[in-house]
């Protein structure tokens, strides 16, 4: 028996989020499809670095299973997509110590969001961007995202249905830049809450377009209440960036769908 390790990057357009359900139109019911026809067994089991929502994409989930087939990375990388459909896609594999585990070994897990400030709505990037017609301050917003850095309690911006042992998770890095008409908006953290990111997200917009002061956002950190936050933004926009594992493993980092993102 050996370990296998996946990198998978999907449009979640289509899909009711990551985790399998009982409808099977999910990307893990569709990514253990496909494995289960190309090892030519009933079921695989895969376990996932972390969970996203319907409509949220992925540039480098990673996933692993244990399997007791034989066979070399770029077969797995080939023989899978052949039965993946084509918004879904392994992009690398690898063998990996039975120690390695996809969630529990990662150190931090990183997003981006992407945003489109136009007077028109996205058209070509319809549900691959979220959307503002109001101008924003980058300024404003920088100011307000360096109030979410370090150790927290993050309940205001936490979804009523998550299941989250703690809400207290800590923030290391929030980025911040524009490209032409677009936003790019990048989250590293240990771990993050159910809709944390489109609650932030919802709360940054409403500072950058002059709504609230940047120093709301303390205000509603320090509330612990979700009542306190703007409405949830988007999913649209968001992207799963993958884990941050320890060296050790020797496991890619990127993809090239990284270089297409604004």
């Amino acid at each position: 028996m050996q370990r296998i390790a996946l990198g998978v990057s999907f449009n979640g357009r289509a899909y009711d989020g990551w985790q399998s359900q009982s409808s099977g139109n999910t990307v893990q019911d569709k990514l253990e499809s496909a494995l289960a026809s190309f090892c030519a067994v009933s079921r695989v089991n895969t376990l996932c670095a972390g969970r996203t929502d319907a409509g949220v994409h992925g540039l480098m989930q990673v996933v692993h299973f244990d399997t007791p087939l034989q066979r070399d990375a770029y077969a797995w990388v080939r023989g899978t997509n052949s039965f993946l459909p084509p918004d879904i896609a392994v992009q690398w594999a690898q063998a990996v110590p039975a120690g390695f585990h996809a969630r529990a070994s990662a150190l931090a897990r990183r997003y981006a969001y992407v945003l489109l400030e136009s007077p028109v709505r996205p058209s070509v990037d319809n549900g691959q961007v979220g959307w503002v017609f109001r101008p924003l301050s980058l300024e404003a917003m920088q100011a307000a995202a360096a109030l979410l850095l370090g150790e927290h309690d993050f309940t205001s911006f936490r979804a009523s249905q998550c299941q989250a042992h703690t809400p207290v998770k800590s923030m290391r890095r929030i980025e911040i830049a524009r490209r032409g008409a677009y936003w790019r908006f990048e989250f590293e953290a240990n771990a993050f809450l159910h809709h944390m990111i489109r609650n932030i997200m919802g709360c940054l917009i409403a500072i950058g377009s002059g709504n609230r002061p940047p120093d709301w956002m303390a205000e509603v950190l320090a509330a612990r209440s979700r009542d306190a936050a703007a409405p949830t933004f988007a999913p649209d926009g968001l992207y799963f960036l993958g884990p941050v594992y320890d060296a050790q493993w020797g496991l890619p980092q990127r993809t090239p769908a990284f270089d297409w993102l604004p």
